[in-house]
């Protein structure tokens, strides 16, 4: 079957040859990474693996929304195809446990780029290192300039972002960057690489109060066919990103599953499970979710696969009902990268 997800404009004969030398195995750690001996992956994957949608029929999703706390059995019914007839009561719940744990309330935020470098090469990515686009890194005076601006609105949060390059985008530049917006703002995100335990450690003392990762998707096989070079090849690295950064201590972590680039139930069961896991080994955690969804990218418009807007709003609903005290931190614009909203 045709590879829809591949950006042509990055491929040559040149680069595909120096991909056959020096492709790094996907499942094994690069010296430096820290492997923190999580279970947590394991049972994401196996949950995952055996997860059939299709053996659910409606009386199980009646079943799931009568409960006042609902299991990960419940979330299997609820993001099955029998739940589409009830997607009506699926909101309205979905509505009740939002007003139960926010009230009627708009939570809202704004990212900056402060740098759009990258070092990966994942083959459906805007930023990729390949790609031909234009590039740029703010300095400290700029980054400042930048926040003082989006404060005088009167927003209150900012996320951080950056691409996946350790060398453009170290973790001290990160660093300054937070404590630039902690004159600004009062809660600081970050999405940018993934890094070890006692650099996020780093980053919070620095005024960091959450992380989101994008796994893209949970799938390891067609993860490794997707991420090509790079960190971000390193599947079980990326997976344990949010338990890391709780270990070095942040309030919060956010995930999502880029949906489109395998199938969108079980990446979206994996992502709610991930999460659903980590808060029960760390209570305090806040825990938010994205929904982004695969969209057209800079020199490649085919990437464009059928998964609607009204899609990403039920599977945001099924979020909502199964992990009722996180925050649907709603993303529906074009991925260009891991850090892109």
């Amino acid at each position: 079957m045709e590879n829809t997800h591949v950006n042509e404009s990055i491929l040559s004969a040149e680069i595909l040859e120096d991909q056959k030398k020096n492709r790094i195995d996907h499942m094994k750690y690069l010296k430096g990474m820290e492997d923190i001996g999580s279970e947590v992956l394991d049972k994401v994957v196996s949950e995952m693996e055996a997860y059939d949608y299709d053996k659910y029929n409606e009386a199980d999703v009646r079943r799931a929304l009568a409960h006042s706390e609902r299991t990960p059995e419940d979330f299997r019914a609820l993001l099955s195809p029998a739940a589409l007839p009830l997607l009506e009561e699926i909101a309205q719940a979905a509505q009740v446990e939002t007003r139960k744990h926010f009230g009627n309330s708009v939570y809202m935020f704004t990212p900056i780029y402060i740098a759009n470098y990258c070092e990966n090469y994942c083959i459906y990515c805007g930023f990729n290192c390949h790609n031909k686009i234009n590039r740029a890194q703010l300095n400290a005076e700029e980054i400042e300039k930048e926040m003082a601006a989006i404060a005088k609105t009167g927003l209150q949060e900012i996320l951080i972002l950056t691409g996946e390059s350790r060398s453009k985008s170290t973790v001290e530049y990160i660093g300054e960057a937070c404590k630039i917006a902690q004159k600004y703002f009062k809660v600081i995100g970050l999405e940018i690489y993934p890094v070890n335990s006692d650099e996020y450690a780093y980053l919070h003392e620095c005024g960091a109060d959450y992380v989101t990762v994008f796994q893209e998707t949970y799938n390891s096989d067609k993860y490794e066919t997707l991420h090509l070079a790079g960190h971000k090849r390193i599947y079980p690295y990326r997976v344990n990103a949010q338990e890391r950064a709780l270990m070095g201590g942040m309030r919060g972590v956010g995930f999502g599953a880029l949906l489109g680039l395998d199938d969108f139930r079980k990446d979206a069961f994996a992502t709610g499970y991930h999460a659903w896991l980590l808060q029960r080994k760390y209570p305090h955690a806040e825990i938010a979710f994205s929904c982004p969804r695969l969209r057209p990218i800079i020199n490649n418009d085919r990437i464009n696969p059928d998964l609607t807007v009204l899609r990403i709003q039920r599977l945001a609903c099924r979020n909502c009902i199964f992990l009722s005290a996180a925050s649907p931190d709603h993303q529906q614009q074009p991925h260009q990268s891991d850090g892109c909203p």
